[in-house]
């Protein structure tokens, strides 16, 4: 479950051109199970209509300061006392200099003086602006406050400049309030995650392959990160952003990856395979693309590529370690196989086919352990990465305690 269901979120949106996010980002928070209300000041309207967030948010848009329908007339009062967070995305320089004066001169301004909430700002401005010494004193203020700032990024701006100024990717500022919500369960832990396929080429041109997309694993890292771990991510060809604080290790084949992973083990406390590997390769690599030859058929010879999970899991001092296994038939025989012929702490099985698993956003598990199970029905593949890291942490907290208590044991 994602650590924003059920939360109560005010979105504010000032004026800027950055509001045309804010649709996406209103539908991204209400995917999270979160419930979002909507206040824009008059500046916004002129950039995205209410209408459009009325519509994406599932709620009336407020954009005026005294609404005779709200409490008496009171709607700032009202909406400060419902909001679990105030999110203000984007946050202009004008706002932001606005907030830091204590001013409440719309509703938007008004409230955040009025609500108990955490106070988010996702600033977007132009990027001189933002290194403009006024701004940088707002910001500084701000944060001495308690404020909390998400972004900006950098990159090329609505006006042709490049620099820093853009406001933060809806995904992002989701993850952001994610961490914000989120026990810090992994907190301090050092967590390795790989994800997405692995490429074994045949010639310069072709490789073989799997259906993999890597968002599971990538849902995996997020999650984890927002759980407060150190996240290093490996992970093979895929399109997919890098989690917000997650470190992004790119690798293309089987050995590159057993390789990265091998690097950074003695330094991992948990370790979760996702990553779906290939199981062969071919024994040599043409070194040019190869050309058809009649009708005749082609014959590739294979290896066996190693097993990273197995590797990992029989080393002298290995972390926790948590693999997969992606079946299409007898799932919880080959899952109970995996688990018992490797030896690893605990398996997560899905299936693949149709509309789950590979190249879907939804995914199912049922986790198996020494003596123990349990099914995480079907969910959107982050809100799963959730569900999943909390089994990992209980029983990773047992292990430890189990392996502090042996170590007392022997002492005595």
């Amino acid at each position: 479950m994602s650590p924003l269901s059920g939360k109560r979120i005010l979105l504010g949106v000032g004026g800027g051109i950055a509001a045309y996010k804010t649709p996406e980002l209103a539908r991204r928070l209400r995917d999270a199970g979160a419930t979002v209300r909507v206040v824009m000041t008059r500046a916004a309207t002129a950039f995205i209509t209410p209408l459009t967030l009325q519509t994406t948010s599932a709620n009336p848009v407020h954009t005026e300061l005294l609404d005779p329908a709200a409490e008496a007339g009171m709607g700032h009062i009202e909406l400060a006392r419902w909001a679990d967070v105030v999110l203000i995305a984007p946050a202009t320089a004008d706002l932001m200099a606005r907030l830091t004066m204590g001013m409440a001169n719309d509703l938007l301004t008004t409230l955040c003086l009025a609500t108990p909430a955490p106070l988010c700002l996702a600033p977007a401005m132009n990027h001189v602006m933002w290194a403009a010494p006024a701004t940088i004193a707002n910001r500084d203020l701000l944060l001495s406050r308690g404020v909390r700032l998400f972004g900006p990024a950098e990159g090329k701006q609505a006006c042709g400049e490049v620099g820093v100024g853009r406001m933060e990717e809806p995904s992002d500022l989701v993850q952001a309030l994610e961490v914000l919500f989120t026990p810090q369960r992994f907190a301090g832990r050092q967590v390795l995650v790989t994800a997405g396929p692995t490429r074994e080429a045949i010639d310069p041109v072709r490789f073989l392959s799997n259906r993999s997309s890597g968002k599971m694993g990538y849902a995996i890292a997020s999650a984890a990160a927002a759980m407060g771990a150190q996240v290093t991510l490996v992970t093979g060809p895929t399109a997919l952003p890098t989690p917000r604080g997650v470190t992004r290790i790119e690798v293309v084949s089987a050995q590159e990856m057993q390789d990265a992973v091998l690097k950074r083990i003695e330094t991992c406390e948990i370790f979760i395979a996702c990553a779906a590997v290939a199981d062969y390769r071919p024994i040599a690599t043409a070194p040019h693309k190869i050309k058809k030859k009649g009708e005749s058929p082609m014959t590739l010879v294979l290896e066996r590529t190693e097993d990273i999970l197995a590797t990992v899991n029989a080393l002298p001092h290995r972390p926790f370690t948590v693999g997969f296994a992606a079946e299409t038939e007898q799932l919880e025989a080959n899952a109970l196989d995996k688990l018992h012929r490797k030896g690893v702490d605990m398996v997560a099985a899905n299936w693949v086919g149709g509309d789950i698993g590979f190249e879907s956003d939804d995914n199912a598990l049922q986790v198996y352990w020494m003596g123990g199970q349990r099914d995480l029905p079907r969910a959107q593949k982050p809100e799963l990465a959730y569900s999943l890291l909390e089994i990992v942490a209980e029983r990773f907290q047992a292990k430890d305690t189990q392996v502090s208590t042996d170590s007392r044991t022997h002492k005595i």
